[in-house]
């Protein structure tokens, strides 16, 4: 049986659960509240506190603080908690909050996501997994993210914004509205200049849906008409394709403003 690997300076509170394998480094603090997973590696001088689970593999680096009470005034000191999924990776200064009570109290990371020096993940956001947040990328509170996302460095996320699955959010970008699947946004107030094509590649995208995707996004971005004509006529159309119902259904579902493109052109590569 493996056993965990603690260094005499860590703190462990009575009721912190440890898994097998794990790997806890100097100065580390746990309260009692606390799930680490198997194989997981804490470097050193770690803060997790309040009902927090960190998923199996997790690697964890220096001075980062993992599920501190949410920085909200609405929060009433229940026992809400933080999510990690397993093998994530957590660099130096990330800070993740836990749930408030008026959003179900949760706030939730996905699997093998990678989150970056002084990356911050706000109260009751939900993310998605293979998630790379590049140095210094903030989400506010209830902050949807989806698989396979990737924020620049210095990315700004206002509260409550949805990101679609495969978006790019360029380095220094305030996102201040919803942004659509496979999405690319940039500008300190962001605004769509394209589609994430090289994501799309490695996804394993094909080469005609690709195509089929940027010819919807420049018919709902660009064509003539109002804006709910035209996702009207791009469903009636292309609503059976897979990738544009993809983006359809999330502009439907959505219930607060949608990042826009704002000129014509499209900077993302040829297909």
């Amino acid at each position: 049986m493996n056993v965990p690997m603690i260094d005499p300076s860590a703190r462990i509170e009575a009721g912190a659960a440890i898994g097998t394998n794990v790997s806890i480094g100097p100065y580390c603090t746990i309260g009692k509240n606390a799930v680490i997973g198997d194989n997981c590696r804490l470097i050193s001088h770690i803060n997790i506190i309040g009902h927090t689970a960190i998923g199996a593999g997790t690697v964890i680096y220096p001075f980062a603080s993992l599920g501190t009470p949410p920085q909200s005034v609405k929060y009433k000191g229940g026992p809400t908690r933080l999510v990690v999924g397993a093998n994530c990776d957590i660099r130096e200064h990330v800070t993740m909050n836990t749930g408030t009570e008026e959003d179900g109290g949760l706030t939730q990371v996905g699997d093998q996501c990678l989150f970056m020096v002084g990356s911050h993940v706000g109260h009751d956001c939900k993310v998605g997994s293979n998630v790379t947040a590049a140095n210094n990328t903030l989400l506010g509170g209830h902050v949807t993210v989806g698989d396979y996302v990737v924020f620049g460095g210095g990315a700004a996320v206002r509260q409550f914004v949805r990101i679609g699955d495969g978006a790019m959010i360029v380095g220094l970008t305030g996102v201040r509205a919803d942004v659509i699947p496979w999405g690319t946004v940039q500008g300190p107030l962001a605004f769509l200049v394209g589609l994430n094509v090289v994501g799309m590649r490695r996804r394993g995208v094909a080469k005609a849906d690709i195509l089929k995707l940027r010819r919807a996004y420049q018919t709902l971005f660009f064509g003539p008409g109002e804006f709910r004509a035209r996702l009207d006529a791009l469903e009636a159309e292309s609503g059976n394709d897979p990738q544009v119902a993809k983006m359809i259904a999330f502009i439907r579902a959505g219930k607060r403003p949608l990042t826009m493109a704002s000129k014509r052109g499209e900077s993302d590569e040829d297909a």
